[in-house]
């Protein structure tokens, strides 16, 4: 038989003939059998490394957020239906606006910084979150031993993080830094009564308020910590801040929540997000930093985009595409 004879036989020709000589039978009866591996039914840790320049840099997961079905709230001008489209065009669940937590740990050799807390024990969003703690211990890293925490922002997936379910301070020797417009915003009693974030606020003050002696404000364009640069970048929050990080040359930018989704954000970076403080302001912001990491070339670390939400921004007319970096298996 020729060989484009042999690749014309079919899959059922092919069992066909497999049964009627017996091969199969043979093949069977000389395999060694093995015993059942039991399920294991959880993920391996979610931490992953990398070197910035002298930096060692970790990204950290607090677990996924899940928001809610898709629905016409949660970016402007699109229902339902286009939200439904847009997720199954890329290939993502429609039941259901899943988002990551990435958090971000920087070891410069002097200190350990880390960027945002997560939701804590808070089940806010789902039961899949507060997982930053078990991660960091995953991956040799001591809570007690961190020295700075770095707030993008005040909401509560950032910041709720910073006590245990019992009261107690999960990073009990971290000095806390963050703008003095966020905190004073999130913890002003006048808006208790609040009808869309009195109790957010409540909930904050609750985390913020214990701290308070351990908080220094920061200001736009401070060296923060040595190699890390507050950016302001208000809309999603009134004091909300990225932050560039540079050692040797090389930089990535933490942006926090400036994009909330790495395909809708890049795609029509000028929708307003529905948890925007200040929804035009953070279409300014978003455009303003989308723009100025295509200029300069210089990745990000997105709080929300999917894990580990490291990767780079590209202009495409008048809308952006979102690169993600490959996860290199070998520091």
């Amino acid at each position: 038989m020729s060989h484009s004879e042999i690749s014309q036989i079919s899959r059922r020709q092919l069992l066909a003939v497999t049964a009627a000589t017996g091969i199969a039978t043979i093949a069977s009866a000389s395999s060694p059998t093995f015993a059942k591996a039991p399920m294991a039914n959880a993920q391996a840790p979610s931490f992953y490394r990398f070197k910035l320049g002298a930096f060692e840099l970790t990204a950290v997961s607090d677990g996924p957020l899940h928001t809610s079905p898709p629905s016409a709230n949660l970016f402007t001008e699109t229902s339902k239906e286009d939200m439904a489209k847009i997720l199954a065009d890329n290939f993502l669940p429609t039941d259901n606006v899943s988002m990551e937590q990435n958090a971000l740990v920087v070891n410069t050799g002097d200190q350990l910084i880390l960027i945002d807390t997560g939701l804590g024990a808070v089940k806010l969003m789902g039961d899949d979150t507060g997982r930053l703690v078990t991660n960091l211990k995953a991956a040799g890293i001591n809570p007690a031993d961190v020295d700075v925490i770095l707030l993008t922002h005040a909401h509560p997936d950032h910041c709720f993080g910073l006590l245990t379910a019992g009261g107690a301070r999960e990073f009990p020797n971290a000095q806390v830094y963050i703008t003095q417009a966020d905190y004073d915003f999130w913890t002003d009693e006048t808006k208790l009564s609040h009808p869309q974030i009195g109790q957010f606020v409540a909930a904050t003050r609750k985390h913020l308020v214990p701290n308070r002696e351990r908080i220094v404000f920061m200001k736009d364009g401070q060296e923060v910590v040595t190699g890390i640069q507050a950016i302001a970048a208000p809309g999603h929050t009134v004091g909300h801040t990225a932050f560039m990080i540079t050692s040797q040359g090389q930089s990535i930018c933490n942006i926090g929540d400036v994009a909330h989704h790495h395909i809708i954000s890049l795609e029509t970076p000028r929708k307003e997000f529905s948890y925007d403080t200040d929804g035009k302001l953070g279409v300014v912001s978003r455009l303003k930093a989308f723009d100025m990491l295509t200029a300069l070339c210089v990745p990000l670390i997105a709080y929300h985009f999917p894990w580990p939400g490291i990767g780079y921004v590209t202009r495409q007319g008048e809308a952006y595409r979102y690169f993600p970096s490959p996860m290199r298996t070998v520091l």
